[in-house]
Order: C-alpha cells, then structure tokens, then sequence
C-alpha cells in the first residue's frame, strides 16, 4: 500500500457482506463485454493533435468567450465543484488532485500521493465532497492488474494522507455480476455524492453502486451491455450516461433516470456517441458530454477520435442537440454559475460561458 493510505480496520470485513440487489429482467439479459467496450479504457494512444478552440454547434445556444482555461494537467478524469467554487480535477498519471481557479485557470495541487494507474487508465478516476470533506475513486490498481493498492474511495485526510473507506475491489470479488467478467474487480468511473454516501459507475460490471460513509455496499441497478458512465442527481431522480458498446453507435450514448428503489432505468434521450457524463446546467436544463466518433479501424478500449467530442443539451422530446462541438477527448463536466467547463484526457479544461 502506498505510504499515507490507511484502511478503516475492518472495511475489507465488509466487503465480503451480501448487498446485492439485481432487477430480474436485467440479470437474465447480461452480455459479457470486453474490458475494452469501456470506452472507460480511455487508453492514451499515441494520438495527438493540434489544439484548437471548440466550435459552437448551435445558432439557438451559441457559446460565448470558449477559450482554453487550462493546459498541462496530466491524464486529467473526473472533476467536481468544490465548496469554495473551485474545480477539483483528479489526474490518473500523477496520482493527485488539482485545484483550479475558474476564473483565472490558476492551478495549485490539492492533494497528492494517491495510486497512480497501472494501466493507460485507471488510478484517480473522479472526486467528489460529502459534508465538504474531499473523496476519491481510485480503480485498477489492485493485484489482479498487478498493482498492490486497493480499488475504493479514499478519503482525504490532508495533502498526503488518505483513508480508505471502501474496498469496491474487495466487494466485487465477493460479489461477482452474471456472467462473470475477466477484471474481476471491475472499472468504476463516476463518483456522486447521494444521501451522505455516494453513487458509483462500474463500466466494466455494467451496474450502479451506492456506498455509505462507514464502507457498506450495495448494488442499486443492474444494467445491461452500456457502459454506465457519469452521474448527476436532479428533481431527487439518479441520471446516469451510458456509453454503450462498441461501436459507440450514437443510438447507444443515452441519459437514463433510474429509480433507486427498483433499480429500474427510463430512458430520457439518446442521439450522441460515447456518452461520459451528465450534468445540470443553466436554467436547470440538462446537458451530457460526448467524447465522440469512434471509427471502424478504432481498436476496442481506445477513446474517440481526435477532436470530434461535443457537448449536448438533452431536449424534452428524447433528442440531443449539439451545443458545442471539436471537443478533443472530453472526459467530464461541470457548471459553475453560467459556465460550462469540460475537462479532457489531453490533460486541458475549457470554459464555455452561455449567457
């Protein structure tokens, strides 16, 4: 275990208890997709392009003063709005989270020392606050990818120290979806604060984890083949992303409302490929991010292509219009006030004002 992780003493106890909770109709549709249909690989290919402002994608929404907040950032993943207003962005190569000014783009670095990735994802995936005290999701880097860390949340205990207070490795071992996948411990992606405790995307596992603050698991929803992704919650429903399958047809990057009682999924809109996140934004609208086209000759587990991601607003009548478009491998968003923030996995965050 890396130095300034601890563990609370009997969360790897836990983790062997029985919380599941599968919704028959999805248990006996499960398909067994490669690690690869994760698009949550994320894998940084050798990939890389000239940077260039995204375009706005709609004369009716048009994006205001886009310019490039950020640069530099090293496999950046999962962010969140702090409770000071700031973005609070995770980077998987450096194992650490970053703090950044959202009107200056000033970037000091919050916490470090976390698990860095084994993998070309993996490690730090997202952040988020409960009772303004800093979590992390830390996935792939436990032995079965030959790393010696724990995939859980990690609490921040300060600038180097950190608590492990659930063992989602641990749990999925346990606790295995059907069919059986060959990363036993799963890939989980977003983190979502929900009723002093979390929400949490397993891409790998298909399925919707709720974890307490004490290290219990439980399993909410169980999906089919699509790749749950980002998280929002709104009008006290569950939104999650869901990617899809390769090829990341866009008929497959949809916005579902789950019920957490039922675990049962509604689709709300669908239309843009490679779903990553979702978000409430201005005017309470709702808005999710799409990495982009996936071409033929992509190898499975590779992200999109360059330049092709763009940001949508999910529309009353199912349908996703383009708000935003050239966005290079975006990996998640935030709203802060009247800004839009996209953070990519080419280590930049940029800010689109829509006033």
């Amino acid at each position: 275990m890396s130095a300034g992780i601890r563990h609370l003493p009997d969360v790897r106890a836990r983790a062997g208890a029985d919380h599941r909770v599968m919704t028959p109709e999805l248990a006996d549709s499960r398909r067994r997709p490669a690690l690869a249909t994760l698009l949550l690989a994320l894998a940084l290919t050798a990939i890389t392009v000239p940077a260039a402002a995204p375009v706005a994608a709609s004369p009716a929404v048009p994006a205001h003063r886009t310019h490039r907040l950020v640069a530099g950032l090293q496999s950046a993943m999962g962010s969140t709005v702090g409770p000071d207003g700031a973005l609070y962005v995770v980077e998987s190569a450096a194992g650490r989270i970053s703090r950044v000014d959202p009107r200056t783009g000033r970037t000091t670095v919050f916490a470090s020392g976390l698990p860095r990735r084994i993998l070309d994802t993996g490690g730090a995936m997202d952040v988020a606050f409960v009772h303004r005290r800093p979590y992390v999701l830390v996935t792939l880097v436990s032995s079965d990818v030959g790393g010696g860390d724990i995939d859980g949340i990690y609490r921040v205990d300060g600038p180097s120290r950190f608590t492990v207070v659930a063992d989602l490795g641990a749990w999925s071992l346990a606790h295995p979806p059907v069919p059986a996948f060959f990363v036993p411990t799963g890939v989980q992606y977003a983190l979502q604060p929900y009723r002093s405790g979390f929400l949490i995307t397993d891409g790998h596992h298909n399925r919707l984890l709720r974890v307490d603050l004490d290290g219990d698991i439980t399993e909410l929803a169980a999906f089919r083949n699509v790749v749950p992704t980002g998280i929002t919650i709104g009008d006290g429903s569950v939104y999650v992303a869901q990617a899809g399958p390769v090829p990341h047809a866009p008929s497959d990057g949809r916005v579902v409302r789950v019920e957490p009682r039922s675990g049962r999924a509604v689709e709300v809109a669908s239309g843009a490929p490679l779903l990553v996140d979702v978000e409430f934004g201005p005017g309470h609208a709702l808005y999710a991010l799409s990495q982009g086209h996936f071409g033929p000759g992509n190898p499975e587990g590779s992200p999109a292509d360059p330049g092709t991601g763009a940001l949508v607003r999910v529309s009353r009548d199912g349908t996703m219009t383009p708000i935003a478009g050239g966005l290079d491998r975006p990996t998640s968003l935030e709203f802060v006030h009247n800004a839009a923030y996209v953070v990519t996995l080419t280590g930049e965050i940029w800010a689109m004002d829509y006033r």
